[in-house]
């Protein structure tokens, strides 16, 4: 017997284990979610149509219009049902919500019940209604994206002046600040942000291979393009004047690339967060009752940030797939998209949990100041950096090898560092300035870049 479907039996995580996390994308990119936009789109088509002046077709009634509005607005579960249960009958999604149409408002129609899907290939009402879809799956993953470049600024201007030493290569290096470290990523994801929202999502309305051939045959004294255009338009989409039987998805390639883009900034985050977590340099908030681990009980798990890395690695594999799959179709159309778009939602659904994952990490986060300036203190040979600098500036000879040979692959103490300084034959006023450094001073404008974030 088969398993009865709950969020327990589940196959995908999705809707199974994280399924209170992506339930918002239920509404977006379910089958019922898809099926209502493609009733919205056959709804606008129907019309704008009754608006044409075409004389067989009367301008729709004030009480067939509410009807049709009704019917959108109004739409349940129960109704997709039905939709289903015709097209089981038909095997075609797509004329099911022409037959739902015409049973529900039924003989108030008129001639109109005959102009439902007129001159139109499914692909104008499907494309257009995955258009519909992806512009509120967007706004749904651009409002955590908002959340988490604010946590990000926040950090920036919180922490600009404590001092940090950095690690290039995993080896200590020239000094930085927590917040300057902060702003690198919320500059970047600034700009990965504004590059998802910069995407216009196109659709068309143009027929079975994108010749208005069927309209001009019945009509051909009606400005087909502009009548399209304009339910595109009104929908609140971009129009796209030239395609095959599709939408070549182009554009929803540039909007996946630049969700991955985005992901991608994050999970260098979620990576650089867990080494510095490992390093000491930031406690996590302990939640009441909660266990980091079955047989260690002093473990506090960056578990966040892992999983945060997981879900984006997931949704970044879906959707460099579909950047890449998309736009390909043979000739005038084939059907290996379909099966592909109806992922939509895994790829946004995998994403949202990875930036409430990262959310929530971020959120827990405590800056150790003790570590940051233990780290510091022990790290003298980063000064190396600014006194063989100086001896540049006042020409003294090989002060790179000079410096290489005292800290190369060495630890070196402040007093042996001082040594070196007080010997150099440079002004008094530069000797003073290199004594007066500290690792912990040595940060250079990193606290004012941390502000500007």
């Amino acid at each position: 017997m088969p398993v009865e479907l709950v969020s327990l039996t589940a196959i995908s995580p999705l809707d199974g284990r994280y399924g209170r996390q992506t339930a918002e994308l239920r509404d977006i990119f379910s089958e019922f979610a898809f099926m209502r936009e493609r009733l919205r789109v056959e709804v606008a088509w129907l019309s704008a149509l009754s608006s044409a002046g075409l004389p067989e077709l009367p301008p729709l009634s004030e009480e067939v219009s509410r009807a049709l509005q009704r019917l959108v607005a109004g739409f349940s579960v129960d109704d997709c049902t039905e939709i289903k249960m015709i097209e089981a009958e038909t095997n075609h999604d797509v004329k099911a919500v022409e037959y739902f149409i015409k049973r529900r408002v039924g003989p108030a129609l008129g001639a109109a019940s005959e102009f439902i899907h007129f001159a139109c290939t499914s692909e104008d009402i499907n494309n257009v209604s995955h258009a519909l879809m992806l512009e509120r799956g967007r706004a749904a993953l651009l409002s955590r994206l908002h959340a988490i470049h604010g946590e990000l600024r926040n950090c920036a201007h919180l922490y600009a002046d404590l001092p940090m030493l950095s690690r290039t290569h995993g080896q200590p290096a020239s000094p930085t600040t927590v917040g300057k470290e902060f702003a690198n990523v919320s500059v970047r994801f600034a700009l990965a942000i504004n590059a998802i929202s910069r995407v216009n999502v196109p659709a068309k309305m143009n027929g079975a291979v994108g010749n208005y051939n069927a309209h001009v045959a019945a009509f051909p004294g009606v400005d087909w393009e502009s009548l399209a255009r304009q339910v595109v338009e009104q929908l609140g989409l971009t129009f796209n004047t030239h395609t095959t039987q599709i939408e070549p998805h182009d554009a929803m390639a540039v909007l996946f690339d630049a969700l991955a883009r985005a992901n991608t900034v994050l999970l260098d985050l979620d990576r650089d967060l867990w080494g510095y977590i490992s390093l000491g340099y930031f406690g996590q908030k302990l939640k009441a009752g909660e266990i980091g681990s079955s047989t260690m009980p002093h473990k506090v798990n960056p578990i966040d940030f892992e999983n945060s890395e997981g879900n984006l690695g997931l949704a970044n594999a879906l959707l460099r797939h579909l950047a890449e799959k998309l736009p390909i179709s043979r000739w005038q159309r084939d059907l290996s998209d379909s099966t592909v778009l109806r992922n939509l939602g895994v790829a946004f659904g995998y994403a949202l949990i990875g930036y409430e994952s990262c959310l929530r990490g971020m959120r827990k986060l405590e800056v150790n100041e003790a570590a940051l300036r233990a780290d510091l203190d022990e790290a003298w040979e980063v000064l190396a950096e600014p006194v063989q600098t100086m001896m540049r500036r006042y020409g003294v000879a090989d002060s790179y090898e000079q410096l290489k040979a005292l800290t190369r692959g060495k630890g070196i103490t402040r007093d042996a560092l001082h040594e070196f300084v007080r010997a150099l034959p440079i002004p008094a006023e530069a000797r003073d300035s290199l004594l007066a450094l500290t690792p912990a001073t040595y940060i250079g404008k990193a606290a004012e870049l941390a502000r500007r974030a």
